[in-house]
Order: C-alpha cells, then sequence, then structure tokens
C-alpha cells in the first residue's frame, strides 16, 4: 500500500471530485483515508506517478507518506510545550525515510517545512512547529557531516507554508527537501513533496496564446478540472459546444484526446484553430486531432453527428457582465432569458454522446444583493430529455478509518465562486 498527501487548491471540494473522477477513469484503484479543507489523504495499491500533477488543474502538491504521529502528541509538545512530547514529535519527524533524499545531495541543501491544517486550535502555531522541526533537521543534517539552510516563511505571513511557486522556484523537489506536516484530527502525515503544480505552464496557456477573450474566459486550471470531471482521457473524443478561443479544447488536446469545437461566431472559430496549432507546436503533441466548427448548438447533432463524442465540456452563455450586483427580480430574469439556450443544447447534447458519455456543463450562480444565490433549475429537463446525474463522491470512495463523509454525498453540483465575483459557476456532472 502507498499512501499520498494532496494539498487541494482554493475550491477543495471541486480538487476532491477531480482526483476521484481522474483515478476512476484511469482504473486506478484508491481510497480516500482522510480530507480536510487543506489536504486529501489516498491510499493506493500501488506506487503513483508523481507526473500525475501535470494532469490535475485542482491540486497544489503531491507528497509521499513517510511516517505518522498522534496528533496528540503534536498538540502536547506545541499547545503544551511538553518536552516529553517534543522529544517524540522530533525523533517521529524526522526518520531516516525522512531525510534520505536530503542526506544523497550532491551539493550544500536548502530544505524547507510547510504545516497544513484546519485545526483552529493548532493552526495560529504553524510558524512556531516549522521553525522548531526544521532546526531538527538542520541538526539532524549536520550530525551527518551535510551542510543545509532551512526555508521558512516570515511571520507576517498567515500560514507556515512554503508555496508552489517557491518550491518550483528553489527545485526542492528534486531532493525531496520540502517536509509536509499534515495534521488531522487524530493523526498527523509527515511527507515529503514529490510534486508541485507548475503555474506558469497554466499561465503559458492562458495569456501567451495567439488569441485570447478575456472577459468571457476560463481559467485554464478549471478547463482542466472540467475534463477531468468528464472522464476524458487518450483514445477519447471530446466536444465544446461553445468553444470560445478553445481552453476547455487545449485542456483534452494535451490529454491526447481527439477534440471537436464549434462555436456561432465566426472569429471564435479562427481564433480557436490558431490556438490549438500553437499548443500543438509548442508541447509538441504528436498525432494532434483536432476540428472546429460553426454553427449555432440547435444544429449541434446534424453538425457533428448522433452519438460521435464519449465527452461534452461546455460553458454557454452564463448572462450579461454585471458592475453592480443585480437585485433578485433581475437574476431571476436573468436566468429566465438564458434558460431556452441551456435546454435546447442538452437535447442536442444527449444526441450527440455515445451511451454512457457524459455531459460537464457549467449554469450560472448570480449572488444577489439579499445574498440570495439564485440558480438554474435542470432537473425537470434532465429527466425529460433522459440524463442521469453522476454524483461526484460515493461511499466506496473511502476507507473505514476516514471520517464522515457524509456531507459529501449527494451533492448534485459543483460551485466555484469567489467572494467578489457576481456571477459563478455551477458545474453539473451528468450521463446518458
Amino acid at each position: 500500500m502507498s499512501t499520498y498527501i494532496f494539498v487541494a487548491g482554493k475550491n477543495w471540494i471541486l480538487s476532491l471530485a477531480e482526483l476521484s473522477t481522474y483515478f476512476q477513469t484511469r482504473n486506478i484503484q484508491f481510497k480516500i483515508e482522510y480530507f480536510s479543507t487543506e489536504f486529501f489523504t489516498f491510499n493506493f495499491e500501488t506506487p503513483l506517478d508523481s507526473r500525475t500533477i501535470n494532469d490535475l488543474g485542482g491540486t497544489i502538491k503531491i507528497a509521499q507518506l513517510k511516517t505518522t504521529l498522534p496528533s496528540k502528541t503534536l498538540k502536547e509538545a506545541f499547545l503544551e510545550r511538553n518536552k516529553p512530547a517534543q522529544k517524540q514529535t522530533i525523533q517521529t519527524s524526522i526518520t531516516s525515510e525522512v531525510l534520505d533524499g536530503m542526506v544523497k545531495a550532491s551539493d550544500k541543501l536548502l530544505f524547507g517545512i510547510s504545516v497544513y491544517t484546519s485545526d483552529n486550535a493548532i493552526k495560529p502555531l504553524g510558524g512556531r512547529i516549522q521553525r522548531f522541526i526544521g532546526s531538527a533537521i538542520k541538526d539532524e543534517l549536520a550530525a551527518q557531516g551535510k551542510k543545509s539552510r532551512f526555508m521558512g516563511t516570515g511571520q507576517e505571513r498567515g500560514e507556515a507554508q512554503l508555496s508552489h511557486v517557491e518550491v518550483l522556484k528553489k527545485n526542492l523537489v528534486e531532493n525531496q527537501a520540502e517536509v509536509l506536516l499534515c495534521i488531522g484530527k487524530t493523526q498527523t502525515w509527515v511527507a515529503n513533496t514529490v510534486a508541485v503544480h507548475n503555474p506558469f505552464e497554466f499561465q503559458k496557456r492562458d495569456i501567451y496564446k495567439p488569441n485570447q477573450r478575456v472577459i468571457f474566459g476560463m481559467p485554464p486550471r478549471l478547463a482542466r478540472m472540467m475534463v477531468n470531471l468528464s472522464g476524458c482521457m487518450q483514445g477519447k473524443i471530446l466536444l465544446d459546444a461553445f468553444c470560445g478561443v478553445g481552453t476547455i479544447l487545449q485542456e483534452a488536446l494535451l490529454e491526447y484526446a481527439t477534440v471537436v469545437g464549434m462555436d456561432v461566431n465566426s472569429w471564435c472559430i479562427k481564433a480557436t484553430e490558431e490556438n490549438l496549432a500553437w499548443l500543438t507546436a509548442e508541447y509538441s503533441i504528436s498525432g494532434a486531432d483536432f476540428r472546429v466548427l460553426q454553427g449555432d448548438v440547435g444544429r449541434l447533432a446534424e453538425k457533428v453527428g448522433v452519438e460521435s463524442v464519449d465527452c461534452i465540456v461546455s460553458e454557454p452563455d452564463l448572462g450579461p457582465a454585471l458592475r453592480e450586483t443585480p437585485t433578485g427580480p433581475y437574476a431571476h430574469k436573468i436566468i429566465e432569458k438564458l434558460e431556452p439556450l441551456f435546454f435546447g443544447f442538452i437535447e442536442e447534447a444527449y444526441r450527440v454522446l455515445k451511451p454512457r458519455g457524459r455531459l460537464v456543463v457549467v449554469t450560472p450562480v448570480i449572488r444577489t444583493r439579499s445574498r440570495e444565490a439564485v440558480t438554474m433549475s435542470l432537473d425537470e429537463k434532465l429527466g425529460e430529455v433522459g440524463f442521469k446525474r453522476v454524483y461526484a463522491f460515493t461511499d466506496d470512495m473511502f476507507s473505514s478509518e476516514a471520517p464522515e463523509h457524509g456531507r459529501l454525498m449527494g451533492a448534485t453540483s459543483l460551485v466555484e465562486m469567489d467572494e467578489r465575483h457576481k456571477i459563478g459557476r455551477e458545474i453539473h456532472i451528468l450521463q446518458k
């Protein structure tokens, strides 16, 4: 059994859903041992390829478990300043397995510590824990004849965590020189980072592609998560019926899927073709297979073909760009005006999907002045057409040791919305 820690992005539920679907799609056996707002612990039957991080949009770091200790011991060590507990914490946290990669480093070593916990009692002590463990590791490396420097975080930071950018720029992954202390309710996991999210690649695909659509654009990170939620992978055909400038298609093409885009706007067709050609050259995608069609979504089956695609991932029109937070009646009016477009699309999507194919579609979430969230109801239309909802989480994903996960069960959608946004995204996973 191999155990790995996944540090979540800002939307932890969406991150966990992406991971679960990604592994299920590839028949990688797993059990979720623990989950929190900050990190997840997964058990696998075989070691995980660290390059998996490149396929994910919602994971910041992947770390391999080295050892564990009771969270009670850690709390006694730092909340109560218990000396025996502090000694036990050091002895457990700096085992040979934790330090193995650092000891083998050829030059003077730079290492770091990051502390993750959603426990409000111990969270304020993250900096103290970081410095305490860092000092102990530095002393142990010196005892083994290894010169090192410790990279911590300043007191001005709210969290004692190195960012993925810092880990990437300081080359800490190569020597497994970042140690994660992930503090759960009863158990603390000590792990070495084996992979980090590379934001520069997503940034490149966002702002350096030939054509952008700033106001209505989807971040490549979210596009990748939606592609993964669709079950898309190499050998499958993915369609985006509202392709815009091709952001979703780009992420699917990087999975070596065959991609088909469609849009009513002729400029978007040309822009998408140029962006996909750029991506193919930039990432040396051998045998890239894509086509982009102009047409109205009401003629989707006529344009693409009945039962011709495995996955559809689309974000239709989410309404006008709002300068001010709308009233409730105006928000409902926006939704009502969009419904014919969405309902027609759902009908056509069902026709073009192969049996058991998936549709991942975004509908708008509008925040009103009274803080009401106005959404679009799809259930009646889905029942009429024949789509079934896919629930992101099922009981069999979780180990018997996992914390109570009932609150995750039965969620019919996943919401992506920052506090500053007036219109957010509600992501639905549907199956034919």
